[in-house]
């Protein structure tokens, strides 16, 4: 059975992983602290094959049930491609990265994951402004209190907010 797209894009991404992951046995193992130069890496690295695996035992699942169904996979109408929200998405992030000196980590970040939110899927209801809104205000405090407060990382103060 043929990959699809994504089977392949899965494939792409587990190569590279694995390529990279091998690459961190070369880096120099820690000396003062009980976690190296080499943890974190390897951390994202082994996320991203197994996500990779999983996208393509997901495409090898729809295949067949495709064929499954009768149907060839190239009969099935692909979605149109919306390179519009590709754009405003790496345009929201220039805006982030543009603004984390003066607004700082935490608004900053609030604004990016809230608008990039808002950018991908409008919301219907008051109940899903809320849900925006929550998910903008969980996303910057987790990642803040993780990053300064577990993993002593300093993050940017904002020169506007002083945040």
């Amino acid at each position: 059975m043929m990959l699809g797209r994504d089977g392949i894009t899965g494939l792409i991404c587990l190569a590279i992983s694995g390529a990279l992951l091998w690459l961190t046995r070369g880096l120099p193992p820690a000396v003062m602290v009980p976690i190296g130069p080499a943890f974190y890496p390897r951390v994202v690295l082994a996320l991203t094959a197994a996500l990779s695996l999983i996208l393509i035992g997901s495409d090898l699942m729809a295949r067949r049930r495709a064929a499954a169904a009768g149907i060839t996979p190239a009969a099935v109408p692909a979605e149109g491609a919306n390179y519009a929200l590709v754009l405003a998405t790496f345009a929201l992030f220039g805006a982030y990265v543009g603004l984390l000196p003066e607004l700082g980590f935490r608004l900053s970040t609030f604004l990016f994951v809230g608008a990039l939110q808002v950018t991908l899927e409008w919301p219907r209801s008051w109940m899903r402004w809320l849900l925006v809104l929550a998910i903008a205000f969980g996303t910057a405090a987790v990642c803040y209190f993780v990053f300064e407060d577990y993993l002593s990382v300093l993050l940017p103060r904002g020169s506007w907010s002083g945040l």
